[in-house]
């Protein structure tokens, strides 16, 4: 069976792409809907979790279909 060729990366840029990875999930896992539950106006607390919990669920599908496809293509 032929093995196929390993793709490495260097260590700065592993660093790096896990510093980036890691602010983008808080972001957009935390710090986002923390935003639309304590500051959005014109919805009561209920309307504002339940546009959160949309959005935390959104944003972490959307996360891992972007870190899947980054792998796919060898890029982490």
């Amino acid at each position: 069976m032929a093995r196929e060729p390993v793709a490495t990366i260097s260590w700065p840029r592993a660093v790096a792409t896990t510093v980036i990875v890691a602010l983008l999930g808080v972001g957009l896992l935390v710090v986002a809907p923390n935003l639309i539950v304590t500051r959005l106006g014109g919805l009561d607390r209920g309307q504002r979790v339940g546009l959160a919990t949309i959005w935390f669920f959104g944003m972490l599908a959307a996360l891992a279909w972007l870190l899947r496809r980054l792998q796919a293509r060898k890029r982490i």
